[in-house]
C-alpha cells in the first residue's frame, strides 16, 4: 500500500472540499486504503504524481473514479422506512389536498444507484392508484457520479436490495432477470428522471420542490458546507415543503430556517 505525506494529503483534501464539498480531513486511512491500488493501476508510483494529474488535467472519468472510491454508500429499497411512512401517511395527503395543479415536485438529491427514487415512485403509484394518471408525479433524481446514475438507469438489483419489500410489491413492480437479480418495471422507471448534479452548484431547477430527500449524503460534508447546502435547499423548497435527511445526520437548528419536526425531518413553514 502506498503512503501519503502531509503535503499531498492536504492538497487532496483541499481540492475535494473546494470542488465537491466533501470533508476528508479525518479520512487519511480511508484515502490510502481505497486509492493505493487505483493509483498503481493507473501507472502512477505515488500519491504526489496522482494528485498532480487530478488537479492539472481534471479528467471527468478520473475524478469520477476517485469520488466513487471515497464515497461509496450502501443503500437498498425502503431504507430508513420511517420516512416513507411519513411520506405516505402525512406528506402525500397534504400535497393531494393543496396541489391544485396536480403537479408534485420531488427531488432525490444524491440518489446513488436508484433505490431511493424508485421506492418513492412505487409509493406514489400505491398512493394514487387509479388516479395516478391524473397527476404529474415524476421524481427528479440526481447524483454527481456517472457510475451511480448508470446503475440507476440500468435498474437491475439483487435480492439484498429488495429485502425490505413485501412479496406483493416485489411481484407487482419487479421482473426477474435471472436467478437472484431483478429489474424495476417500466412504469416505475419512466416516473423517474435522472440527471447529473453537483450539490455544490447553485440550485436552478424549473420548479421549487415539495419534498427533498437528501439522505446519507451530508455525512461527507463539514458543518459550513452542510449549512450552506441546507440554505440552498430551503430556497428551493415550496412553502409547506419538506426536507428529509439521513437518520445518522443532523442540522444545526439555529442555523436553518426550516422548522424541525422530528429526527431527520424538517419543513418550510
Amino acid at each position: 500500500m502506498l503512503t501519503i505525506n502531509d503535503k499531498d494529503f492536504h492538497r487532496l483534501v483541499k481540492f475535494v472540499h473546494e470542488n465537491y464539498g466533501i470533508d476528508l480531513t479525518k479520512k487519511r486511512q480511508l484515502i490510502t486504503g481505497r486509492l493505493s491500488n487505483t493509483i498503481l493501476s493507473m501507472g502512477f508510483s505515488s500519491f504526489e504524481e496522482y494528485i498532480d494529474h487530478l488537479i492539472k488535467n481534471r479528467k471527468p472519468e478520473d475524478l469520477e473514479l476517485m469520488l466513487n472510491k471515497l464515497t461509496t454508500n450502501y443503500t437498498f429499497f425502503m431504507r430508513e422506512g420511517a420516512h416513507f411512512e411519513l411520506f405516505t401517511n402525512t406528506i402525500l395527503p397534504y400535497l393531494e389536498k393543496t396541489k391544485k395543479d396536480r403537479v408534485l415536485s420531488i427531488w432525490s438529491a444524491g440518489c446513488s444507484s436508484g433505490e431511493e427514487p424508485y421506492t418513492i415512485s412505487i409509493l406514489l403509484k400505491e398512493y394514487f392508484g387509479a388516479k395516478a394518471s391524473m397527476w404529474d408525479t415524476r421524481v427528479l433524481a440526481t447524483d454527481i457520479s456517472q457510475n451511480a446514475l448508470h446503475a440507476a438507469t440500468n435498474a437491475v438489483y439483487d435480492e439484498d436490495s429488495l429485502k425490505e419489500l413485501s412479496p406483493s410489491w416485489k411481484k407487482k413492480y419487479f421482473t426477474q432477470v435471472d436467478k437472484g437479480t431483478y429489474t424495476v418495471s417500466q412504469a416505475i422507471k419512466s416516473n423517474v428522471i435522472f440527471r447529473t448534479f453537483n450539490l455544490m452548484d447553485p440550485i436552478k431547477f424549473r420548479l421549487k420542490f415539495d419534498v427533498i430527500f437528501c439522505r446519507n449524503v451530508m455525512i461527507y460534508f463539514d458543518q459550513q458546507t452542510k449549512e450552506a447546502l441546507v440554505d440552498r435547499f430551503y430556497n428551493a423548497t415550496n412553502p409547506g415543503g419538506y426536507l428529509l435527511i439521513g437518520h445518522s445526520e443532523s442540522i444545526n437548528k439555529s442555523a436553518t430556517k426550516y422548522q424541525y419536526l422530528m429526527p431527520a425531518t424538517y419543513r418550510k413553514i
